[in-house]
C-alpha cells in the first residue's frame, strides 16, 4: 500500500487554469440529497482516492461523510465533506500501535463495526439520514454493518482492475496458489501473459505475507450482497480486463480519482486530495523546477512505505548523477542515512544539478512542464497520477501489486520502461538506471513513442472523468439512484 503526496500547483499557466471560471454543469442540486458514508482503510494511499470520490459525490449534490479512525481524523481537512471518527481499537497511534497486520485487522473489524453502527444510528433521526456506505474493499465487514442497518453498501477497490482480476480468480478457484506454471506464464482472460515477475509479489510464495493475502482475498467474501462495486480505473484503460471478470466483479469504473484541477477542472478549488498524514514541504521544489527547461528533470519518489536497501540507494544515487539529467529525489528522513556521503555532498554543494528532499507535493511536481520523467515504485495511485499528468515513467517496483502495474506501464500502455533487476545482486544497478533514463528522456524512437503514448493517456484520463465521459456517467448513475430513492 503506497502513500502519495499532496498538490498545490503554482506554475503560471496551471495557476491560471485552476482559478478560471468553472462551468456551471457542476452546480449542486439541493432538491434531492442522499447521504453517503465513505470508509477508507486508514493509510494515505487508500484515504486519497476514497476522499476524492466523496468530493465527486458532493459536487453532484449528495452529502458525504468520511468515517475514519481517530488517529487519522485530523489529517482530513477538505471543507466539502464532513469527517467523523470510528475506532480501530488503536485510537492513539493507529496501525503502529498494533503488533501485527492480523491483530490490527481483527481489532478494526470488531471496533469498526460497533462504532460505524453508532455513527449510522446517530444520523438516522436527522434531516440527512445515511442511505449508503461506500467502503474500502479491504474492509468487507462494513457491508454487513450497512445491511444490518437497512441501508445500501458497496466496496471501493483501490488497485487496478488487472490486479483485482487476479485475486478474484484466486478467490473463486479459477486460479490456484502458487501460480507457477511449466512455461512460467500465467494466462488470464483480458490480461497479457504474466510471468512470475509480473504477478503481485507474494503470490509466488503465499506463506510470505499470510495476513495481507487473506485481506486481499476477503475483498470478495460477501461481494454478491453489494449494491454497487466501484473501481479506481477507467474504461479505456482496462476495459478488456473488466469484461473478462464482469461475472465475478461487475464494477463501476469511476477513476481516475485525481483532484479535479489536474483533469476536468469542474470542482471549484479541488487542487489537492484534502488529506495528509505527512508534513508538506515548502515551495522550494517548485521554485527550483521553474528554472529548468521543459522535460529536463527526473522526479523520483517511492512513496511512503517502500524502503530501499543501502545498496539500492547507492546504485540509484550514482545512476541519477551519471545520467546527466536534472533530478529531484524524495528521500524520507529515516532513509537519508543510506545515501552515499559523496552523493549528498554533491547535492548540497551544487543544487543546480539535483535536489534531495524529505517530501514534496507529488501531483504538483508532476504537473510542472520541466518534469520529463517519473521514477516510481508503481503503486496504483502513483501510476494513475503519472498517467493523468502525462508524465513518462521508469518503473522500479518493489512488492505486491507494483509488479503488475509496472508490467502494464511498460508493455500494455507503453508509457515508460521497467528497470531490469541484476540477476546476481537482485537490485537495479546504476548502469540500468542510466539506460532507462536515456530511453525515456531522450528523443530516440522509443522515447518519442513513450512521450506520444503518455500524452494520449493523459487525454483519455481527462475524457473519462469529464462531463459525459465513461467514469462521469458511472458516478452520475450512482448519484441518481440515491437521489431517486423513495
Amino acid at each position: 500500500m503506497s502513500f502519495p503526496v499532496f498538490p498545490i500547483y503554482t506554475s503560471t499557466n496551471f495557476h491560471k487554469f485552476i482559478h478560471a471560471k468553472l462551468p456551471t454543469t457542476m452546480t449542486v442540486d439541493k432538491s434531492h440529497v442522499g447521504h453517503v458514508v465513505v470508509l477508507p482503510y486508514p493509510s494515505q494511499g487508500h484515504i486519497n482516492p476514497l476522499l476524492q470520490f466523496a468530493k465527486r459525490l458532493v459536487s453532484k449534490g449528495l452529502k458525504a461523510t468520511i468515517a475514519t479512525t481517530h488517529y487519522t481524523l485530523s489529517s482530513i481537512t477538505d471543507a466539502s465533506v464532513t469527517v467523523e471518527p470510528i475506532s480501530d481499537g488503536f485510537d492513539d497511534h493507529g496501525f503502529a500501535q498494533a503488533q501485527s497486520e492480523e491483530l490490527f485487522l481483527e481489532s478494526f473489524k470488531s471496533n469498526g463495526s460497533r462504532t460505524l453502527t453508532q455513527l449510522i444510528e446517530k444520523h438516522q433521526t436527522t434531516k440527512d439520514p445515511i442511505t449508503c456506505v461506500v467502503y474500502d474493499s479491504f474492509l468487507p465487514w462494513a457491508l454487513e454493518v450497512a445491511k444490518e442497518n437497512g441501508i445500501l453498501g458497496g466496496p471501493f477497490f483501490t488497485n487496478s482492475a488487472a490486479v483485482t482480476a487476479i485475486f478474484s480468480r484466486i478467490h473463486d478457484g479459477t486460479l490456484r496458489l502458487p501460480l507457477g506454471t511449466e512455461d512460467g506464464l500465467v494466462v488470464i482472460p483480458g490480461v497479457p501473459s504474466l510471468d512470475s515477475e509480473d504477478l503481485p509479489s507474494f503470490l509466488n510464495a503465499p506463506a510470505s505475507y499470510p495476513a495481507y493475502l487473506k485481506m486481499k482475498l476477503n475483498q470478495f467474501s460477501n461481494l454478491k450482497k453489494a449494491d454497487w462495486i466501484f473501481s479506481n480505473t477507467f474504461e479505456s484503460l482496462e476495459s478488456e480486463v473488466v469484461k473478462s471478470v464482469s461475472d465475478q466483479w461487475p464494477a463501476k469504473l469511476i477513476g481516475p480519482m485525481v483532484p479535479s484541477a489536474y483533469l476536468d477542472g469542474r470542482i471549484e478549488g479541488d487542487k489537492g486530495y484534502g488529506a495528509s498524514l505527512w508534513k508538506p514541504l515548502d515551495n522550494g521544489c517548485g521554485r527550483w523546477l521553474e528554472t529548468k527547461p521543459p522535460n529536463s528533470v527526473v522526479y523520483v519518489s517511492f512513496g511512503s512505505m517502500v524502503s530501499l536497501t543501502q545498496q539500492e540507494m547507492e546504485e540509484l544515487a550514482w545512476g541519477l548523477q551519471e545520467s546527466g539529467f536534472y533530478y529531484i529525489w524524495v528521500v524520507r528522513d529515516i532513509e537519508r542515512h543510506k545515501l552515499p556521503k559523496g552523493f549528498l555532498d554533491l547535492t548540497t554543494q551544487n543544487q543546480e544539478k539535483g535536489m534531495v528532499v524529505n517530501w514534496c507535493n507529488q501531483l504538483e511536481m508532476l504537473a510542472y512542464e520541466s518534469v520529463g520523467c517519473f521514477v516510481t515504485h508503481c503503486g496504483w495511485n502513483s501510476t494513475l497520477e503519472g498517467l493523468s499528468l502525462g508524465v513518462p515513467m521508469v518503473g522500479i517496483p518493489k512488492w505486491a501489486d507494483q509488479w503488475t502495474d509496472a508490467k502494464f506501464i511498460a508493455d500494455v500502455w507503453c508509457v515508460g520502461v521497467r528497470a531490469k533487476v541484476d540477476r546476481g545482486t537482485g537490485i537495479v544497478k546504476r548502469e540500468e538506471v542510466v539506460l532507462c533514463l536515456n530511453e525515456v528522456m531522450n528523443e530516440g524512437e522509443k522515447g518519442l513513442e513513450i512521450k506520444k503514448n503518455a500524452r494520449k493517456w493523459k487525454e483519455l484520463a481527462k475524457e473519462a472523468i469529464s462531463e459525459g465521459g465513461s467514469s462521469d456517467k458511472a458516478i452520475e448513475e450512482f448519484v441518481l439512484s440515491l437521489k431517486n430513492m423513495p
